[in-house]
C-alpha cells in the first residue's frame, strides 16, 4: 500500500528540565558524533592516529557553524532575527553548507599542517564522513518544516502544515520532501566514495573533490525544487548558481588530479617507502603519538612528494 503523504511531525523538541531540546541540534550532535567514529576508523586504517579525527572535530565543528551561519547571513539576510543577536541565531535561519565546509576546511588544513599529517589523506578519510553528518542533520529540517520543495501529488508528498507554508502555497498541503531526497543522496555518495576508495585507483585528494562535486551537483536540482525563501538572480535561487559553480570546481579539482601523463606514483611510493623503513627501525619513541608520527609524516611527505612531482 502506498503512502498518501508523509506527516510532519507535530512537536521539533522537547523539555528536559528547564531546557527545551530541539531536534535540529539534536540530529546535527548525533550526525557529528557518528562522522568522528566513522573518521576515527577510517584513518587508523590508513595509519593514522584517530586522536588527531578528535582535533578535526574539536576545531572543525565550531568553525563550520561559525562560517555555515556568516554564509547564510550573507547570502539570506532576511531570514535573520531581527534581535542584536541575530546574525548569530543559528536555531533561527540556518547554516550555509558552503561556507561551514570551507571556513572548517581552512582550519583543519591549518591543524593538520601543524601536526606534520596528510592534509590530502584526511580529507578523503572524513568525505564520506561529512555526508553522513549531512544526511542525519537533514532530519532537523524536517522536524522543523523546513526547506522543503514545491507543490506535489505524488505519495511520498511531505505535509506541511499552513503555518509553515510560504506564501503563495498556503492552500497546497503536500510537497516535495528535499530532506528526504538530500538524505538518500548523502548516503549513496558516502556509499560510493568509500567503495571508491578501497579500490585505490583513485590519487589522494579525490574522494574530496568528488565529495564537493557530487553534493553540489545533488544542490543543483534540489535548489531547482525549494520554495523557502532566497535571493534570486535571472529568476534562479543565488544557492543555484553557487551550488553549478562549485559542482564544477570540484569535477575540474578532481579531473586535475587523475589526469593522465601525472607522474607522481614513483614519487609517492619513494616518500611512503622511505617513511616505512623510518618506523621499522624505530626511533626510541615511548608514547602512543610518537609511535603514530612516523606514519602520518610519511603520509605528509608523499603529499610534498607528489605536488612536487606534479609541478614537473
Amino acid at each position: 500500500m502506498l503512502l498518501a503523504a508523509i506527516p510532519s511531525p507535530s512537536v521539533n523538541g522537547f523539555h528536559l528540565g528547564p531546557l527545551f531540546i530541539h531536534f535540529y541540534a539534536l540530529m546535527y550532535i548525533v550526525g557529528i558524533t557518528l562522522a568522528v567514529i566513522i573518521g576515527r576508523r577510517r584513518w587508523a586504517a590508513k595509519g593514522g592516529n584517530p586522536e588527531l579525527v578528535d582535533d578535526m572535530a574539536t576545531w572543525g565543528v565550531p568553525f563550520g557553524i561559525l562560517g555555515g551561519r556568516l554564509y547564510f547571513d550573507i547570502t539570506t539576510p532576511a531570514g535573520m532575527p531581527h534581535h542584536w543577536w541575530g546574525p548569530l541565531a543559528v536555531w533561527d535561519g540556518g547554516l550555509g553548507i558552503w561556507g561551514g565546509v570551507a571556513l572548517a576546511t581552512l582550519v583543519c588544513v591549518w591543524r593538520l599542517r601543524k601536526a606534520g599529517a596528510s592534509v590530502t589523506g584526511m580529507m578523503d578519510a572524513l568525505a564520506p564522513c561529512l555526508l553522513v553528518a549531512q544526511a542525519i542533520g537533514r532530519i532537523g529540517n524536517y522536524f522543523n518544516q523546513e526547506l522543503f520543495g514545491g507543490p506535489t501529488k505524488l505519495p511520498w508528498g511531505l505535509e506541511i502544515a499552513p503555518a509553515f507554508r510560504p506564501p503563495g502555497y498556503l492552500q497546497d498541503a503536500t510537497f516535495h520532501p528535499t530532506f528526504l531526497y538530500e538524505l538518500i543522496w548523502d548516503l549513496a555518495l558516502a556509499g560510493f566514495l568509500i567503495w571508491l576508495g578501497r579500490r585505490g585507483k583513485v590519487k589522494p585528494g579525490s574522494l574530496f573533490a568528488l565529495y564537493v562535486a557530487g553534493y553540489s551537483a545533488f544542490r543543483i536540482f534540489e535548489e531547482s525544487l525549494r520554495v523557502d525563501y532566497s535571493q534570486y538572480i535571472f529568476g534562479l535561487r543565488l544557492n543555484f548558481y553557487i551550488a553549478s559553480l562549485v559542482a564544477l570546481a570540484g569535477l575540474v579539482w578532481f579531473a586535475m588530479l587523475n589526469r593522465k601523463g601525472r607522474v607522481v606514483a614513483p614519487a609517492v611510493l619513494a616518500a611512503a617507502a622511505t617513511a616505512a623503513d623510518t618506523e621499522v627501525a624505530g626511533t626510541g619513541a615511548a608514547d602512543s603519538d610518537a609511535a603514530a608520527g612516523p606514519v602520518e609524516q610519511g603520509t605528509a611527505a608523499a603529499d610534498t612528494a607528489e605536488q612536487d612531482a606534479s609541478a614537473v
